[in-house]
C-alpha cells in the first residue's frame, strides 16, 4: 500500500456458520433467529435429495420446496420462483445448492422481500453478496441490492463431498475471481485487500487437497473458508472487466458459469495488471509465483480445468460480438475498456494459451 489513505468499507449484518453437518443442525436455529416460520426451500434438480433434507429439518417451519433453479436465473424461472413462494404464504426463503439456487433465492428476495438463508453447496461465493443477476432475452442483467443479501449463511463441508472434482476446481477458481477483482476494485479498502489476498491464498492451496482427497472433510472446509473470504471481497466491492464478459459469455452465449470464469480469469487479469500492479502483486504473493496471470493459468490446468472457451463451445466468430456487448456496458475498471481490448482478451481466452502480460 503506497500513498496517503482514502476509502470508504461497508458491510451488512450477516451471520455466518461453517461447521459439518451445519445445513441439517444450524438452519433451524438460524430460521428461529430470524423469527421466520413459514419458510420455501428452493433448490435444483440436482441438489433436491440435500434440500430435502434441510426440509425435513425445519419441520413445520418449512412451507415447501421448489426444485426450480437453472443457471443464469432466467427471468421466467424467477417469475415462477416467486409464484411458488407467494402461493405458499412463505415468510422467508432457504436456497440450498450452488449459484444457481443462491441466485434463484435472491431473485425471490428482490421481488418479494423475503429474507434469505444461504446453504451454499458450491465455492462461487455468490451468498456472500448483494449482487443479483436475471437473464432474458439472452442477456444478463445485474444489480445490487440489500434486499438480496443473505441474512443467514449455512457453511457445510458435508455438502460439498459429493461436489465432483471437476466442478469443485472451477468453483473454487470462480471464487478466485472475485478476490481479483476486488484487488483492483475503485471501492477496495485496506481490509478488503487483506481479505482479498488471504482469500486467494486459502482457496488455490485448498483446492490441490480437495482434488487429491476429495472426501476430506478438512480439505472441504478450507475451501469454503476460502468461498467465505471471496464472496465477502466481492460483496464490499464493484466489477470490473473479468465479470463483465463472464455475464455476457454466459447470458448471451449460455456458457457454463464456473468454467467460463476459469477460463477467462488469468487472461483478464494480464490485460488489467499494468493498471493494477499492487493487485497482481498481491495475488502473486497469494499464489507464491512471480507472475499472477500464469500461476491461475497453471493451477487451473494442473487441476484438469478447461483453459480455453473454445473447449466450453464458443465460436471464433462468437468473439466480435462478445467484445461488442463487452465494451458497450459501463463499468469501472482499471483500464479503459475498449472493444479492441475486450476482444484481445476474448481472443486469448478462447485460444487457450499461456497468458501474456499487456504493455503498460
Amino acid at each position: 500500500m503506497t500513498g496517503s489513505l482514502d476509502f470508504s468499507y461497508e458491510t451488512r449484518p450477516v451471520r455466518v456458520v461453517l461447521r459439518p453437518g451445519a445445513a441439517v443442525s444450524a438452519t433451524p436455529g438460524e430460521a428461529e433467529r430470524l423469527g421466520l416460520r413459514r419458510l420455501l426451500v428452493v433448490c435444483g434438480a440436482r441438489g433436491a435429495d440435500t434440500a430435502r433434507a434441510v426440509a425435513d429439518a425445519l419441520g413445520p417451519a418449512c412451507a415447501g420446496l421448489h426444485d426450480g433453479a437453472r443457471m443464469h436465473v432466467p427471468v421466467e424461472v424467477a417469475d415462477r420462483a416467486v409464484e411458488v413462494a407467494r402461493a405458499a404464504g412463505a415468510d422467508g426463503c432457504v436456497a440450498v445448492g450452488g449459484g444457481s439456487s443462491i441466485g434463484l433465492g435472491k431473485a425471490i428476495a428482490l421481488r418479494t422481500g423475503l429474507p434469505l438463508i444461504a446453504v451454499p453447496s458450491t465455492y462461487s461465493g455468490s451468498e456472500m453478496t448483494p449482487v443479483w443477476g436475471l437473464t432474458e432475452h439472452g442477456a444478463k442483467r445485474t444489480g445490487r441490492d440489500p434486499a438480496v443479501q443473505p441474512r443467514s449463511v449455512v457453511y457445510d463441508p458435508e455438502l460439498t463431498l459429493s461436489l465432483p472434482v471437476p466442478l469443485s476446481v472451477t468453483s473454487g477458481v470462480n471464487a478466485i475471481a472475485h478476490a481479483v477483482e476486488a484487488l483492483y476494485a475503485p471501492d477496495t479498502s485496506p481490509l478488503v485487500t487483506l481479505m482479498a489476498e488471504e482469500a486467494v491464498r486459502a482457496m488455490a492451496r485448498a483446492l490441490p487437497e480437495v482434488a487429491a482427497e476429495p472426501t476430506s472433510l478438512r480439505a472441504r472446509g478450507r475451501a469454503l473458508y476460502g468461498a467465505w473470504l471471496c464472496g465477502s471481497c466481492l460483496g464490499a466491492t464493484t466489477m470490473g472487466l473479468h465479470h463483465k464478459l463472464c455475464h455476457v459469455l454466459g447470458g448471451t452465449f449460455d456458457l457454463p458459469h464456473a468454467e467460463t470464469h476459469t477460463v477467462v480469469l488469468p487472461y483478464a487479469l494480464a490485460h488489467n495488471a499494468p493498471a493494477a500492479p499492487e493487485a497482481a502483486a498481491a495475488v502473486a504473493r497469494a499464489l507464491d509465483a512471480e507472475d499472477a496471470p500464469t500461476a491461475l493459468w497453471e493451477l487451473a490446468g494442473h487441476l484438469g480445468a478447461p483453459r480455453s472457451l473454445s473447449e466450453l463451445g464458443l465460436t471464433e466468430a462468437d468473439l466480435a460480438t462478445a467484445a461488442a456487448l463487452t465494451a458497450g456496458q459501463a463499468y469501472a475498471n482499471p483500464r479503459p475498456v475498449t472493444v479492441d481490448g475486450a476482444l484481445a482478451v476474448l481472443r486469448a481466452a478462447y485460444e487457450g494459451a499461456r497468458p501474456v502480460t499487456a504493455a503498460g
